[in-house]
């Protein structure tokens, strides 16, 4: 069941074949999860951008929920056309802009990310769960136990471990219901 439908990541169609002279790029770093709003006020806009977007699933109470998150959290690829900056403004969600030094690197590295994407690919953020990552069961029966990201295996599984009496057992879970334990301040204070 999608929580919300999945929007326009890229306007237009044909955006990689605009000539970077014509119109080059510029990435704008946006506040907090305001990535999707300002896609939607380019797309009405009729600005050219690109948002890459990943498929996110997550189980709760036995049900499955499809979100779609972006790829570089915080951040939009646009193109410098007239009336760019004036829209962006409307929006109040820019922080501020980047400037693109290697225009020919980064429409490289964009395509392959689209071409990815049209092949059917699954792209999973370099950010995510990695080896070493202390994680916690968010669904079903272990739900609330906890562990440590031992090793990838296949496109969605985990092996992780858990720690009982300064032992270890390897158990394997689906990546969907692992959730990233943020790690506490040490409480025991030097006096």
């Amino acid at each position: 069941m999608p929580i919300l439908r999945k929007e326009s990541d890229i306007f237009p169609e044909s955006l990689f074949d605009i000539p970077t002279e014509d119109a080059p790029w510029e990435i704008a770093h946006l506040r907090s999860r305001q990535e999707k709003s300002v896609a939607r006020l380019l797309l009405d806009s009729q600005k050219p951008f690109y948002l890459p977007q990943v498929q996110q699933k997550k189980r709760t109470s036995g049900r499955t929920f499809v979100s779609h998150h972006p790829v570089f959290p915080g951040y939009i690829f646009l193109r410098r056309v007239d009336g760019l900056r004036e829209t962006l403004w409307r929006a109040n969600a820019v922080a501020n802009m980047l400037e693109v030094l290697d225009q020919a690197q980064l429409t490289i590295e964009l395509r392959q990310i689209r071409d990815l994407q049209l092949s059917g690919a699954i792209l999973t953020p370099a950010d995510d769960l990695i080896p070493g990552d202390a994680v916690r069961i968010e669904d079903g029966v272990f739900s609330g136990y906890t562990g440590t990201v031992v090793k990838e295996r296949g496109l969605l599984r985990l092996i992780v471990s858990v720690s009982i009496l300064n032992k270890s057992v390897a158990v394997e879970f689906p990546r969907d219901v692992l959730a990233r334990v943020k790690p506490e301040h040490d409480k025991r204070r030097a006096v």
